[in-house]
């Protein structure tokens, strides 16, 4: 069976999950192209890095999800100086969530230069889940029902909605498991 990504379970609201994920390393890849495309685009650099494709030339077991956001319009190194550079609109960074026993720090490094490793930190995130097609139009109209959701619930959107896949291409659309993920706030009392 596939690892899935860790989280704590805070809170059931109406529309959608509290969940607290822990810190966890991710690869990446950056991608132009529309929604429904990125992901496939991504996938092949992705897949090959698991597959082997780092300079230990280590096999790394697959998870669920795969994750999927539009790229910031800014990236800001957190180095000094601290470097920035704009991206393009319809850019998608697209993510493999690694095994919660790797670390940025043990995870073999990438023999594409695409493909970047990173630890993402804990965060706080409502989530809704939904089966059905990997359309933008299904993720758009489930981030709404979210945002909606989440607003009533008198928390604050952060960053950037995340679209989280956890089924293969050959599983029949109405079996899908998919979530749009959001991290929140709760707003100072």
């Amino acid at each position: 069976m596939t690892e899935q990504q860790p989280f704590e379970l805070i809170e059931q609201h109406p529309g959608f999950e509290l969940r607290r994920y822990p810190a966890h390393v991710v690869a990446e890849v950056c991608v132009r192209g529309s929604m429904e495309d990125a992901g496939n685009r991504a996938f092949r650099a992705l897949f090959g890095y698991i597959s082997g494709n780092n300079t230990s030339q280590t096999s790394i077991a697959m998870t669920a999800p795969v994750v999927q956001q539009a790229a910031p319009s800014e990236k800001i190194a957190m180095t000094a100086p601290v470097v920035q550079t704009q991206t393009q609109e319809g850019d998608y960074v697209v993510a493999f969530v690694l095994p919660e026993s790797m670390t940025e720090e043990t995870a073999p490094t990438p023999g594409n230069p695409e493909v970047n490793i990173r630890t993402v930190p804990e965060c706080l995130s409502a989530v809704v889940n939904y089966s059905g097609r990997w359309s933008e139009s299904s993720y758009r109209r489930h981030f709404a029902e979210l945002q909606a959701a989440v607003t009533a619930a008198g928390l604050e959107l952060v960053g950037s909605p995340r679209w989280a896949r956890f089924d293969p291409p050959l599983k029949p659309w109405f079996l899908r498991r998919n979530e749009v993920i959001q991290d929140v706030v709760r707003p100072p009392s």
